[in-house]
């Protein structure tokens, strides 16, 4: 982006709204899918439709799940808090035009989290080779070990309410 973000620029919106082929498109971007271990081979209409509907059924179970970031109207990425393995996770999935953005977009989750839901912590997963970890610290996340979901190992990190 060409000008700094403000957090007025970013609009929260359900995953229903954004056009399945730019999501597509998202998800099949070479350097994005380097960051996600879990999604193996193209990802096809037929997996957006089961994306969809398993993030919308997050929502249905337990009352939050994943949004789309507009970014000054633009599709950016998606994430948020989802429930995995019996806790709250914040996921990000960013365009790469949009990396940069990342830490304005969290603390607007981290508010919902901590101030609206009242939860006690959240956590990330990373995978092994992401190299940011140093990142996440600096936000205070505490790194609590491996974990593995789906056959890929991830390091899970832990952010505490204060």
């Amino acid at each position: 982006m060409k000008s700094k973000i403000q957090e007025d620029d970013i609009k929260f919106v359900h995953l229903s709204q954004i056009d399945k082929a730019a999501l597509i498109e998202l998800m099949n971007n070479e350097t994005v899918r380097r960051q996600l271990p879990l999604l193996k081979g193209l990802f096809s209409e037929e997996n957006c439709r089961a994306f969809l509907s398993e993030k919308q059924q997050l929502w249905d179970e337990h009352g939050f799940g994943p949004w789309a970031f507009l970014i000054r109207g633009e599709f950016a990425g998606w994430g948020g808090l989802q429930f995995e393995q019996g806790e709250v996770d914040f996921g990000l999935v960013l365009h790469p035009k949009f990396w940069g953005c990342g830490r304005i977009i969290f603390n607007k989750i981290k508010g919902e989290a901590f101030d609206q839901k009242r939860f006690e912590s959240i956590t990330i997963l990373l995978p092994p080779s992401r190299p940011n970890s140093k990142a996440i610290a600096r936000l205070g996340f505490v790194k609590e070990g491996p974990v593995t979901i789906g056959q890929e190992t991830f390091i899970k990190y832990r952010l505490l309410k204060k």
